[in-house]
Order: C-alpha cells, then sequence, then structure tokens
C-alpha cells in the first residue's frame, strides 16, 4: 500500500512502529576538531550518523582572514547558514557579505567559495547533502602542506573538492588580499 505523495522521497523505514534512535549533542559540547585557537569544527550529524543522508558541521571561525579558495563538488550540495558574524561568500557570480541569517544553497557543481575577512569571529552551519565524509576532509587540510603537487591533487579529488589549481587547492587564493581590499569597499 502506498500513502506517500509522489513528491516524497522513498520510504526509508518500513516499520509499524517508531523506533528509539534520535542523538542529541548539547550546544556546550566541545569541538570536535580544532585545527587552531578560535578556528572549530563540530560534527552534528557526519555521513555514518545519518546514514549517508546528509552531513551538517557548526564552524567557528577566528577574526584572522581565511578561508578557501573557488571550487565545487560533483556528488553534493553544499548550504550555508549565517549563525553569527559575518562570512564572504561567492555564489558562482560575485562576492558578498553574509551575515546572521543568510542562507547560501550551492547544487553540485555550482562554483564557490566562503572565508572571513570581517576581523571578527563568524559562526556557520555548513549542510552536505547527501553526506559525505567531510570531516575528513577538514583534519586532512592540515598535512596537505607536506603533500607533493600529485598527492595534494589526489587528496583534493579524493574529497570531491575541484579547484582551478588543484596543487594549490584552497590556498590558491590570498585572503589576506581580500581583507585589504575590504577596507576600500563593503557590501553590506
Amino acid at each position: 500500500m502506498t500513502f506517500l505523495s509522489p513528491d516524497y522521497p522513498e520510504i526509508r523505514y518500513d516499520g509499524d512502529e517508531g523506533e528509539v534512535s534520535a542523538s542529541f549533542r548539547p550546544a556546550d559540547a566541545p569541538a570536535d576538531y580544532a585545527p587552531r585557537p578560535g578556528t572549530e569544527f563540530h560534527y552534528l550529524s557526519t555521513r555514518l550518523s545519518t546514514n549517508g543522508l546528509f552531513g551538517l558541521y557548526r564552524n567557528v571561525m577566528g577574526p584572522e582572514p581565511g578561508g578557501t579558495s573557488t571550487h565545487f563538488h560533483k556528488t553534493m550540495s553544499e548550504s550555508f547558514y549565517v549563525l553569527s558574524g559575518e562570512i564572504h561568500v561567492f555564489d558562482g557570480e560575485r562576492w558578498f557579505d553574509a551575515t546572521q541569517g543568510d542562507y547560501l544553497y550551492i547544487p553540485p557543481g555550482g562554483v564557490h567559495s566562503f572565508g572571513n575577512i570581517s576581523g571578527e569571529p563568524a559562526e556557520f552551519l555548513m549542510l552536505f547533502a547527501p553526506g559525505a565524509a567531510r570531516e575528513g576532509y577538514f583534519e586532512g587540510l592540515a598535512t596537505v602542506g607536506g603533500m607533493t603537487d600529485e598527492e595534494r591533487a589526489e587528496f583534493f579529488r579524493r574529497h570531491d573538492s575541484f579547484f582551478p589549481d588543484m596543487a594549490k587547492g584552497p590556498a590558491a587564493e590570498s585572503w589576506e588580499d581580500k581583507a585589504a581590499l575590504r577596507r576600500s569597499f563593503k557590501t553590506r
């Protein structure tokens, strides 16, 4: 018996009774990964915990300039929702400042970039759908400096991150230069 409207996904749970399977993470849970002071990654829901449906991460960026170069993903969409502060984002056509409550969705193949040039901390959610092992990517970024160009490019391909300069990856663009340019204009 089919009871769902045709615009719903396929049934993933076919039991007649619900089950106890929810997970809770308190707001004060420590970061799962903190590569440097002021920068934190909170793995709210991973590919493993959602059975591949999505990955949800809370990111805290410190006040120093930093971010990723323009890139795209072939297997997943990426979304940003700003909780506090301001992040500088690229939607494939233009750069703009995203502040609390702003949301950006990038479908698979969509060129995008983001970073912090505000001089203040920023906090935002990143949603990847379907879920991917992004925690391996986030934590692996600390090791790319010691890789050969070929190893670095393979790391990015393995983690579905395609940059115009695969040897440099997320470090191909200078966020210090973007922050300096910011002094002459601001989009909001």
